[in-house]
């Protein structure tokens, strides 16, 4: 059934307030709504309705993810119903800005989250390679396995110096990463973090001194390995310098000597005041929250527990891992606790995951079990955002319950003093980055934890069964197409017929998790995978006709032959640049085969003008199949099999 684009607008000026918003606009699949209010919104009314995918909330702009083609029918009846000015996502960007009012705290977390998501991979590379380590060295009984079997040595020592790579050079990670979000060069990044690193590398280099001598002023040369906070602050002055020079020196200079004034003066102030006061400031904050632990113990412990999945919902998460990398570090020197923020986390994680897998058991809605059965596993093993936002927070319930068995396991944690000598993938698997002694404790309280969410979960949803699937059924056939009657049909006749979506560009395939915009990495719009490009070309991944095709270049909606229904979107909030660096080849409704160019992607100046230039692949029908699993993950090429869909 077609969406009715009229009604549709109309259910969401009214679910939002014609008085209570300030400006829209539109991007390939969602409505980008600047309100006065976004707490008057009636969410139910959204969720609801089966028009509406999903809806989220970032930077100032309320977003209703309606799909590729309709999005632009219904904004404008919408723009006619409400009598607002058309304007551009830019321009929308600008008035959620100054509409919008500023956290600092919030700001500080996000810029956080910006610089360490993308070396957390790193981290917990590191620190499984020191869990592993650990279980080589740590005495079981009387000795070590080492000293059971001499011939691990060699090979427990290459653990150790290959974990020790990431903490120890940790300035670097961060001076590379903070660099790109401060919009300095991250190779001059690099260089700093190196500067505040090699006195711990190369002792030649200070000559046996304690301290330089600089016209009279004692400046200790200490090593900042492990640091976070002092490169953060180191990089976020060289960035300063950097755009000063930039602007100031003439051209004919500029590539030379902005380079070596930026990092002269950095080097400096790093060394006689930024780095000295940061590092105090680091040392502060660690020692403060052991304190807490040290104090309250298992009792501050179980109300962690109790809190960390809400901390979750706002984002404050992502500030822990600048913690958990001193503690790790402090842990592996022989000093400090060890990380007990890994433990709590983990069994929080497992909570949200035994919840979901609950409602599995509960619901009697196919869609619904297929989300569960998905998110569930993912909680498990780490990522809980499908299950809290995907199930638990959609029926409020679960995401309570869940709360209980985090707050009783990670009680139980404090009582017996689990903590973590590495970081890891906080959910069932990470026993390995337990300190050896803890394991079997650990895998008690992770456990436990499973089954009081579990158990209440349950035995509440089965006492309220009109909680779980009257309210799932609408929120999940939203989330997955506009045609529920469609897909209704689909899942109950299965086929067993499968199709497979091909990489429409040259480069590194990745799951769609791992892509930093909301409405793809929790599949809202569908399943399916994204690529980092490491070629301009876009091409098609089946033989189709061209549902869709942007005026801003940026997005193809393609309908296959094969039945499949595709989404490419070259990369994220690139609705902005308003077609600038791309180039389309094709028009709606034309006719293509596999391997045609669609269209073109200056990826350099893409990236030049900030912003994240990975393509996402969606197939927008999911909703259509019982199964969608990645064929490729790492290098592609176009025309390669990218993921297959099963009916």
């Amino acid at each position: 059934m077609a969406m009715d684009h009229k009604k549709v607008a109309e259910d969401v000026v009214k679910a939002v307030g014609k008085d209570n918003m300030v400006a829209a606009a539109h991007c390939a699949t969602r409505l980008r709504l600047v309100l006065k209010d976004e707490s008057a919104v009636d969410q139910a009314a959204l969720d609801q309705n089966d028009g509406v995918k999903g809806t989220f909330s970032t930077n100032g702009q309320f977003q209703v993810i309606i799909g590729p083609g309709d999005v632009n029918n219904v904004y404008d009846y919408l723009i006619k119903e409400t009598g607002l000015k058309e304007v551009s996502t830019d321009d929308l960007k600008q008035i959620a800005a100054k509409n919008q009012k500023t956290n600092p705290v919030m700001a500080f977390i996000k810029l956080l989250s910006d610089i360490f998501v993308p070396i957390i991979p790193a981290l917990v590379a590191g620190g499984l390679l020191m869990a592993i380590n650990n279980l080589f060295t740590s005495e079981f009984g009387d000795q070590s396995l080492i000293q059971m079997y001499p011939a691990l040595k060699g090979l427990s020592s290459m653990i150790s110096v290959m974990s020790a790579a990431p903490y120890t050079f940790l300035p670097i990670l961060v001076g590379i990463s903070a660099a790109k979000r401060f919009g300095a060069n991250q190779f001059l990044g690099a260089f700093v973090g190196m500067m505040m690193t090699v006195t711990a590398t190369n002792p030649a280099a200070i000559e046996g001194m304690k301290f330089w001598d600089l016209f009279g002023l004692h400046v200790s040369f200490a090593p900042y390995t492990s640091q976070v906070i002092p490169a953060l602050a180191a990089v976020w002055v060289l960035s300063v310098l950097e755009k000063w020079f930039h602007k100031k020196l003439p051209s004919a200079v500029d590539f030379t000597f902005t380079p070596l004034l930026s990092v002269l003066i950095t080097g400096f102030l790093t060394f006689i005041v930024v780095g000295p006061v940061m590092r105090e400031a680091s040392n502060l904050l660690t020692d403060g929250i052991v304190w807490v632990y040290d104090t309250l113990g298992f009792v501050g412990t179980g109300i962690f527990g109790a809190l960390y999945s809400p901390i979750v919902l706002t984002g404050l998460h992502q500030s822990f891992p600048a913690i958990e990398t001193q503690l790790v570090s402090a842990f592996a020197d022989g000093k400090g606790s060890g990380d007990f923020i890994f433990v709590v986390a983990s069994m929080a994680n497992v909570a949200q995951g035994a919840a979901t897998t609950a409602i599995y058991f509960l619901t009697k809605n196919e869609k619904m079990k297929g989300l569960t059965s998905s998110a569930s596993i993912s909680a498990l093993l780490g990522i809980t955002e499908p299950a809290i936002f995907g199930v638990n927070l959609k029926l409020k319930f679960p995401f309570f319950c869940a709360l209980v068995g985090s707050a009783v396991a990670s009680t139980l944690a404090g009582l017996l003093h689990v903590i973590a000598a590495s970081m890891g993938s906080a959910g069932f698997i990470g026993f390995i980055s337990i300190f050896p002694k803890s394991i079997p404790f650990y895998i008690l309280c992770e456990l436990i934890s499973f089954a009081v969410a579990f158990a209440i979960t349950y035995v509440y949803g089965k006492q309220h069964m009109d909680l779980v699937d009257p309210a799932v059924a609408p929120a999940v056939a939203t989330e997955a197409t506009s045609q529920p009657a469609a897909a209704e049909e689909a899942t109950t006749t299965a086929t067993g017929e499968a199709v497979t979506i091909a990489a429409p560009v040259d480069g590194k395939a990745e799951d769609l998790a791992e892509v930093n915009d909301d409405v793809f990495s929790q599949k809202m719009m569908g399943d399916g995978a994204a690529i980092v490009p490491t070629d301009n070309t876009i091409y098609a991944p089946f033989d189709g006709t061209i549902a869709v095709a942007y005026a801003t270049k940026h997005a193809y909606g393609i309908k296959g032959d094969n039945g499949a229904e595709v989404l490419i979107h070259a990369g994220i909030d690139t609705v902005n640049l308003e077609g600038q660096f791309m180039e389309s080849f094709v028009e709606q409704g034309q006719q293509v085969k596999k391997g045609d160019k669609l269209g073109t992607v200056d990826l350099a100046k893409v990236k030049e003008a900030g912003y994240d230039t990975t393509v996402m692949v969606i197939l927008t029908n999911t909703a259509n199949y019982q199964a969608v699993t990645a064929d490729a993950l790492g290098d592609v090429k176009h025309g390669d099999d990218l993921f297959t869909a099963v009916k």
